[in-house]
């Protein structure tokens, strides 16, 4: 993807792209600018078949601090309420861009990771952080609803009900232990070794049958909302398409061979 982005880092090695937030001297919020070209980017990547797996990651030592208190909480203040709808629903088009695109999305969260970055990392496939890390759900904090970009119906998912009803109406943070012990992070890794576990993840990804990966995230998202007799037929349909891919029939033929599959995503 030869892709310059104006507000955040990008850079594209070996099937992986890592996306930085980069405005370390702020915490990294996040403007309308930025929330709609992350919107745009997540779109452009269910087309880009050289990416294989994305790392979501934040400049220095914090991951995201949300909406800029500056460019985005004092200008919705004066909005009329069309206006608010078209802003809340495109922060909404941001996390069903990530969970739409075909690509794993590995989050590296250290450090602050509040509002709108909690979502971000919320949205992402697999969360890794650090015991320093502090992820707070703060919307009550300014009078909203902890309703936000899809918090109510992720976050029950990833922690259970009573854990998210918690951290959604206390807008507490929850510290990095407890976020894996909830289920949140994946692992807790020390500050130093974040980024490059994040890469090793989505490395051994890329390397994978990325084509499955893609199927594996479409079925993870639509069985939400299937009953289970539609999602055992879902899957069959989706198994069947990717028996007739070729890494399918290379992992046989290396398996015979007795040799480790070479897979290319087709």
């Amino acid at each position: 993807m030869q892709y310059t982005p104006s507000h955040f880092l990008f850079e594209v090695s070996s099937g992986v792209a890592t996306l930085t937030l980069n405005r370390p001297e702020r915490k990294n919020p996040l403007t309308f600018e930025s929330y709609a070209e992350l919107r745009d980017l997540f779109r452009a990547l269910a087309y880009d078949n050289d990416i294989k797996a994305v790392v979501l990651t934040g400049a220095g030592d914090n991951f995201c601090s949300g909406g800029d208190v500056h460019d985005i909480i004092g200008p919705l203040t004066k909005l009329d309420m069309p206006g608010l709808l078209a802003f809340t629903r495109m922060t909404g088009d941001l996390v069903k861009a990530m969970r739409a695109c075909p690509q794993p999305i590995i989050a590296a969260v250290d450090g602050v990771c509040a509002g709108a970055g909690a979502i971000l990392s919320l949205a992402s496939d697999i969360r890794l952080g650090t015991a320093r890390s502090k992820t707070a759900f703060l919307f009550t904090r300014v009078g909203l609803a902890g309703a936000d970009m899809g918090a109510c119906s992720l976050l029950p998912r990833v922690i259970g009900q009573g854990r998210a009803a918690e951290l959604l109406y206390t807008g507490r943070s929850m510290s990095g232990t407890e976020a894996e012990r909830w289920g949140f992070f994946n692992s807790v890794q020390e500050p130093e070794a974040l980024l490059d576990a994040a890469h090793d993840y989505a490395q051994a990804l890329a390397s994978g049958p990325t084509f499955a990966h893609g199927m594996t995230k479409k079925m993870l998202q639509q069985e939400w909302n299937m009953g289970v007799d539609e999602a055992i037929e879902a899957e069959a349909q989706a198994q069947a398409i990717c028996m007739a891919t070729q890494d399918f029939h290379r992992a046989y033929h290396a398996f015979v061979a007795k040799q480790k599959p070479k897979f290319e995503g087709n």
